[in-house]
Order: C-alpha cells, then sequence, then structure tokens
C-alpha cells in the first residue's frame, strides 16, 4: 500500500466512540447488579451457561473496542513480505 492510500484510508473513529461506549456500559450494569447477575448465575443447570456467555459477549465488544482503538491511534501489525526467490 501506497503513503497516499494509507493517508487516505479513513480512521474508525466513529465505531471506536460506540464500541467504547457499549463496553463502559456493559460494565457498568455488571457492577450495578452485581447481586442479582451472582444469584442468577449460580442457580446451576442451563444457567451455568450465562458466565461463558456473558464472558464472550465482553470479550468481543472489548477486543472490538481495543482493536478499533489501536486502528485510530495509528498502531498496526507489521505485515510480511514476500521473498522472491
Amino acid at each position: 500500500m501506497s503513503a497516499y492510500e494509507q493517508k487516505k484510508k479513513k480512521k474508525p473513529v466513529g465505531v471506536m466512540v460506540l464500541t467504547g461506549i457499549i463496553s463502559v456500559g456493559l460494565y457498568f450494569a455488571l457492577l450495578a447488579n452485581q447481586d442479582i447477575i451472582n444469584a442468577n448465575f449460580a442457580k446451576g443447570g442451563i444457567y451455568a451457561l450465562l458466565p461463558i456467555a456473558t464472558a464472550f459477549v465482553f470479550s468481543y465488544i472489548h477486543g472490538s473496542f481495543t482493536g478499533h482503538f489501536w486502528t485510530v491511534l495509528g498502531v498496526e501489525a507489521a505485515r510480511k513480505k514476500l521473498e522472491v526467490k
């Protein structure tokens, strides 16, 4: 990718802000309702899947925010160059 194409590429600021707000909201809801959540998660049976599902939701949203955050800051993974033999 040329330097011109890299400058032209839009940064996902809006998506970063949105996923950041959702992430903060999820953590606030979790901490504000700890008693209810602990009571339901400890019931056993099918309720044992709730902590796992919750962890996946938190992981996805927070990971999405973090990925967009680093992209907005300009930090990208190094790309390997193909060697011609």
